[in-house]
């Protein structure tokens, strides 16, 4: 009794059953089937009850024009806020018609209930992809993702069509592919397939990637079988070119070859699957992109992508939203200490001479995380900022054999040991 007593202070000051409140300014009031969407006491929109894109339209005003928010129409219109983005949407797209448009299936229009599966399964098993099954049927390609995945539709594995070596094979309709494959020879001689501007080494011992492709700057060929799956990488191809910016870079190749990184990529990460920019393009583009001085990925925007893919050997260079792609699928797999390792270990087989003396070298690097870290001496900027410490492995000739990250801000008295565990593995 008590409780009743104390929610009905103001008795006289209920709305009426035919207004609801919006905010402190909006209000919607109802009569004889009919709305009016009152605004600081101007009328906003009138419609009928029964009207319901007049409805929708009043609320996609309210909300456009800053007169209340999504849940705040919702609650006075007796819906979701989901259903106020969603007129928002339609409208932006279409205008009036599309809030006209009522959801779900057609009234009226007949239901295929068991002959539009069959027909969904049949063009399905006859090869046919979502969208040219969608146009067909006369639904979205959503709808028929969300079907077969309701018809437990599984994807068989289709064996790619063997392509031809020999750029001079046409293909003849009347010989079928032979599916035996071609011998292997067992001599590692490498096989040279020439182009009219450049040429292209492929190894039988190690699988590098080739190309159909016959002008540098259109490889719309290998593009189109990155898409088909049976590419992973697109081989270099270079042409007669005077006057290429940043070329230079090039001299680093052959270091870069022997340094062993290519191998240890491919050692360490394996593949990144189908794709025009596979992981030795883009391991490659990282390390001329530091002797180009260019920090991060970010920084292509501001060069020429058709000027850094001449270098590369490409059409065009790996945009920043690829390149970062590619890293976040290498970050995912969590081998970057391995690779440093793999790095380590070829260094020494080739320098293990140089490693009787050893030079530990600490650099500061500012953090600009959000985690609390212990504030280091940064001697470029000359001031205490939050920092870690990255300890440099040299050999006796200053070349760099591996780094190791420290703590937070470990002394360089307490990383000997750190150092010496590393350099034993």
């Amino acid at each position: 009794m008590a409780t009743e007593q104390r929610s009905d202070f103001f008795p006289n000051l209920r709305n009426p059953e035919n207004i609801r409140v919006i905010n402190d300014r909006c209000l919607i009031r109802s009569q004889d089937d009919y709305c009016v969407v009152i605004v600081s006491g101007i009328i906003l929109a009138q419609y009928a009850v029964s009207d319901h894109m007049a409805e929708a339209y009043a609320m996609v005003s309210l909300v456009e024009q800053g007169w209340a928010d999504q849940s705040q129409v919702a609650r006075a219109f007796g819906c979701t806020a989901r259903t106020v983005r969603r007129h928002q949407r339609r409208f932006e797209s279409g205008g009036l018609a599309a809030l006209g448009h009522v959801s779900g299936y057609p009234e009226g229009r007949r239901r295929l209930k068991g002959a539009r599966t069959q027909l969904i399964q049949r063009l399905k098993a006859e090869g046919h992809s979502n969208r040219q099954i969608a146009r067909r049927v006369g639904v979205s390609e959503k709808a028929i993702r969300k079907m077969l995945r309701r018809l437990g539709w599984k994807e068989s594995c289709v064996e790619p069509m063997p392509l031809a070596l020999d750029l001079g094979q046409t293909a003849d309709p009347n010989v079928s592919a032979s599916p035996t494959p071609p011998p292997v020879q067992s001599s590692p001689t490498p096989v040279q397939t020439a182009h009219p501007t450049s040429s292209v080494v492929v190894s039988a011992t190690a699988a590098l990637p080739t190309t159909f492709d016959t002008d540098p700057m259109d490889r719309s060929g290998d593009r189109l079988l990155a898409y088909l799956g049976l590419l992973e990488d697109a081989a270099p191809l270079f042409g007669s070119q005077s006057n290429v910016p940043g070329a230079g870079v090039l001299l680093a190749v052959p270091p870069l070859l022997k340094s062993g990184v290519f191998e240890c990529a491919q050692q360490i990460y394996g593949s990144l699957g189908p794709a025009f920019y596979g992981l030795r393009t883009s391991i490659l583009t990282l390390l001329l992109m530091a002797l180009w001085r260019i920090k991060r990925p970010e920084g292509l925007k501001e060069h020429s992508p058709r000027e850094l893919g001449r270098v590369l050997g490409l059409d065009r260079a790996p945009e920043v939203k690829t390149l970062r792609r590619k890293l976040a699928r290498l970050a995912v797999v969590g081998r970057a200490a391995q690779f440093g390792q793999a790095l380590a270990r070829s260094r020494i087989a080739l320098r293990g001479e140089a490693l009787g003396f050893l030079y530990v070298d600490g650099h500061v690097r500012v953090y600009h995380g959000q985690r609390r870290l212990p504030k280091a001496q940064v001697a470029r900027m000359r001031l205490s900022m939050p920092a870690t410490t990255d300890y440099w492995v040299n050999d006796a000739a200053g070349d760099p054999l591996f780094v190791v990250t420290a703590e937070a801000n470990a002394g360089l008295v307490k990383m000997p040991p750190g150092v010496l565990e590393q350099v034993g593995r």
